[in-house]
């Protein structure tokens, strides 16, 4: 019987050596309450010890809404399985996530999974399956031979495991019980019913209640309210309350950082798209404006994490969203909303004015499926060999997320970001770009830190298509390698792109054609002089 109790009360009785399981996408859907009860609980009293923590993709933002963060205790985390981790540097503290230190020092056991597999995994867990069989992530960090997934050297046990199915080299998870799920909805009734009424996200919640109930585990659920018996429609439900163990309630609980609560991400109201913020003008807006040159009327688009999210909202402020519904474009991100317009920043993974939001496991079924024709995501390094990396680089250990199934599925792919790295310092005069101060790091690096996705191998083997889209130059990704295809007007193409790869391109385009001039105008006089100001 469903009991309503509190944090404290929820978390008190998870055991030594548990999997507990949780999921949030940033901010969205996250159980912080609870979260942060069971971190206390270990900081106050020793207990409970050695835990394993299975989080489908990063959970907070390790700042306002912390998350995984509040779990990342050594000796109460002893294990962390991940589809992602929270990177950022903390604006008031200058530091980044605990857990990162943990990882960075290597005092826990750390893997990451393509966030595809993660949240796939949880439906073998819970139909009771020795484990999950895909053929996506071969020859990336997830393979064995390159890693399995490991973060941290004391990651010892084979979590993934290659195998030959039918004469194809596929990947293995074995699957392995949940003992407590911690999942965010919107309400709960008497009896434990769940819904999602005013979320902009449902992510893997259903599938870890689920793999926890068949695994014999608890369900804990962090709700904003409850709400009468009968007060819903029996199709509003989402999870029958037989399947739930303790609710916390939690009234004033952030949507995400910086949004206490907005119904545009359910479509509760309509935000009209001239009322959406307006990227500031950057490299990454230069970049997001040519990217946007990409995107097709009626194929569905997703977008990952940076210059890739900006890619809508640049659209909406230079007016190709002319449909007031937004229905000439298609839009999605990994995390399942659809429609509307793809938000950024720490409001990323949500849409502003959706049409539908579909559950995280059948998202990535979608993925998989090929379903999103066109992926625009950001990239950390692109090597000779043609391999993308965004998972493992420098002091960074971000995880690929649903990169991986992403960018193996799509037809047409555009990767984004700017050329270097740690301190970049551009303006933009008379329709050209200034570099003020190069960065440090070359994104163009002779070999990968980590190998996320190889590009060269679906371009020559699987028939894709692929660019790079940087603030200074155009790529696109032949059968040979790298053409430089497009260059930024004021830009001197040996010294800023050729002299800045540590790797000559195949090809260069003869004549060499310029990226067009309104790539990089300023949005009104006032941003120009505070951007020359500031520089």
């Amino acid at each position: 019987m469903m009991r309503v109790v509190s944090s404290q009360e929820a978390v008190s009785g998870i055991a030594d050596g548990a999997t507990v399981a949780s999921v949030g996408v940033i901010g969205w859907v996250t159980p912080d309450a609870v979260l942060k009860a069971l971190g206390d609980r270990f900081a106050e009293t020793g207990s409970p010890h050695g835990l394993t923590f299975y989080f489908p993709c990063g959970t907070g933002d390790a700042q306002g809404i912390r998350g995984m963060d509040h779990v990342a205790k050594e000796g109460l985390m002893k294990r962390i399985v991940a589809g992602s981790y929270i990177n950022p540097v903390d604006p008031v503290t200058g530091k980044r996530p605990e857990l990162m230190r943990l990882i960075r020092e290597n005092r826990i056991e750390a893997y990451s999974w393509p966030i595809g597999a993660s949240m796939h995994w949880l439906r073998e867990v819970a139909r009771k399956s020795p484990g999950y069989l895909t053929d996506i992530g071969v020859g990336t960090y997830a393979d064995p031979e390159l890693g399995g997934g490991r973060f941290t050297s004391i990651a010892t046990a084979d979590l993934i495991r290659k195998v030959e199915f039918e004469g194809r080299k596929m990947l293995y998870y074995p699957t392995w019980p949940i003992d407590v799920a911690i999942v965010r909805a919107s309400s709960a009734d008497e009896y434990g019913n769940l819904s999602w009424e005013d979320e902009a996200l449902v992510s893997a919640n259903i599938g870890l209640i689920l793999a926890a109930k068949a695994s014999g585990g608890r369900v804990i659920a962090q709700v904003r309210r409850i709400v009468p018996t009968g007060k819903r429609l029996a199709s509003q439900t989402s999870v029958p309350g037989y399947f739930v163990d303790d609710v916390v309630v939690v009234p004033d609980m952030m949507m995400t950082s910086h949004t206490p609560f907005d119904s545009a991400y359910f479509s509760g109201s309509r935000r009209p798209i001239g009322e959406l913020p307006i990227p500031a003008m950057s490299a990454d807006k230069v970049i997001a404006r040519r990217a946007a040159h990409e995107v097709r009327k009626r194929e569905l688009s997703i977008f990952g994490f940076g210059a890739s999210a900006d890619i809508p909202l640049v659209m909406a402020e230079e007016g190709m969203l002319d449909d007031p519904a937004g229905h000439d474009y298609w839009f999605t991100t990994e995390h399942g909303s659809y429609g509307g317009v793809v938000m950024s920043g720490w409001q990323f993974s949500a849409n502003i004015n959706p049409d539908a939001i579909m559950d995280g496991l059948y998202q990535f079924d979608a993925i998989d499926g090929g379903l999103c024709r066109f992926a625009a995501l950001a990239f950390a390094q692109f090597d000779a060999e043609g391999v993308v990396n965004v998972s493992k680089f420098g002091a960074a250990n971000p995880g690929a997320g649903g990169f991986i199934d992403i960018a193996h599925n799509a037809e047409r792919l555009v990767f984004t970001g700017t050329f270097t790295t740690g301190g970049l310092e551009t303006v933009f005069e008379n329709g050209k770009l200034k570099i003020l101060q190069d960065g440090r790091i070359s994104k163009f690096a002779k070999q990968a830190e980590s190998v996320t996705y190889r590009v060269l191998d679906g371009v020559r083997d699987r028939g894709q298509t692929a660019k790079i889209v940087t603030e200074r130059a155009v790529f696109d990704v032949t059968p040979r390698g790298l053409r430089l295809s497009e260059i930024a007007p004021g830009v001197d193409v040996r010294r800023d792109v050729l002299e800045r790869m540590d790797y000559a391109p195949a090809e260069i385009a003869d004549p060499l054609p310029l990226m067009d001039s309104s790539l990089f105008l300023q949005a009104a006089a006032a941003d120009q002089t505070e951007e020359v100001a500031n520089a």
